[in-house]
């Protein structure tokens, strides 16, 4: 089946390069400027935009992207304010694949089968639900896939050669690696183990595999884009926005182009 993702990772594989992908909080710092972080981030390098969808209670996320989410909720984000964004980006953008990235509980409170079906019309590629653990499957992952929906499951250190096969059973468009334990943007990926982790865990799956969490340099994504197929920015591009605001928290005509200029570096490591 031909979706954005996998015209995607075929694009950049007769490039000879692997993918940048970017995840920014949807509504940070407000909607307005979210807007115009999201759709200037393709032309600044991304290939793969991660959407946060704002959470309360991210348990998995450090405190750069725990900010973020509560900068963008206290100015009026929402699962339906995510979803407006996302659809606003596709009108400008018909190609740059977007995934939304986050919790079940926002999902299960807004209601699955209107998620998945106002997610889809808004201009959705697939999901990424960190807490959904493959044994809850039919709670989301399957009817995801039936509403023409990739859902990526998140791999680890810990996802030993017995794990792997229920983890990647129901998983499509790529696989998310977590290079470190613990939470997002805290801890830098040991270079090593990574690539020893990605050659084990491309034994058990075909789909791009792209390794994520304490990537924050161009030095950092050029190494892991040498064995991996697609290299994950979070923490580093949420902490840039932070940097850009005012002390009141206010967002500035600096705001975006803080966000795009950290992309363009780091993506001209993950082309080289």
């Amino acid at each position: 089946m031909s979706t954005r993702i996998a015209d995607k990772f075929a694009q950049l594989k007769a490039e000879g390069r692997a993918a940048l992908v970017t995840y920014v909080v949807g509504g940070d710092p407000d909607p307005e400027t979210s807007l115009k972080i999201v759709v200037g981030l393709p032309k600044a390098g991304a290939d793969i935009i991660e959407l946060g969808m704002p959470f309360t209670d991210p348990a998995a996320d450090g405190p750069a992207i725990q900010e973020g989410a509560l900068r963008a909720l206290r100015n009026g984000a929402s699962m339906k304010a995510t979803l407006k964004l996302l659809k606003a980006f596709r009108a400008k953008d018909k190609t740059t694949p977007v995934v939304l990235m986050g919790y079940y509980n926002p999902i299960y409170v807004y209601g699955v089968d209107k998620f998945l079906k106002d997610a889809k019309a808004s201009g959705a590629d697939g999901l990424i639900v960190v807490d959904l653990p493959p044994e809850e499957d039919d709670e989301l992952c399957i009817p995801a896939m039936d509403a023409g929906l990739n859902f990526i499951r998140l791999a680890t250190p810990t996802t030993d050669d017995a794990r792997a096969p229920a983890v990647f059973k129901n998983t499509s468009g790529f696989v998310y690696y977590v290079s470190v334990l613990g939470i997002t943007g805290t801890k830098a990926p040991d270079l090593k183990s990574v690539a020893a982790n990605v050659k084990r865990l491309k034994s058990h799956t075909s789909l791009p595999i792209c390794v994520g969490f304490g990537v924050k340099t161009a030095e950092q994504a050029r190494a892991i884009a040498k064995d991996a197929d697609g290299v994950v920015v979070g923490s580093a591009l949420v902490s840039a926005l932070e940097k850009s605001l005012t002390k009141q928290g206010k967002p500035t005509a600096a705001t975006p182009r803080a966000v795009h200029k950290l992309v363009a570096e780091i993506a001209k490591g993950v082309q080289q």
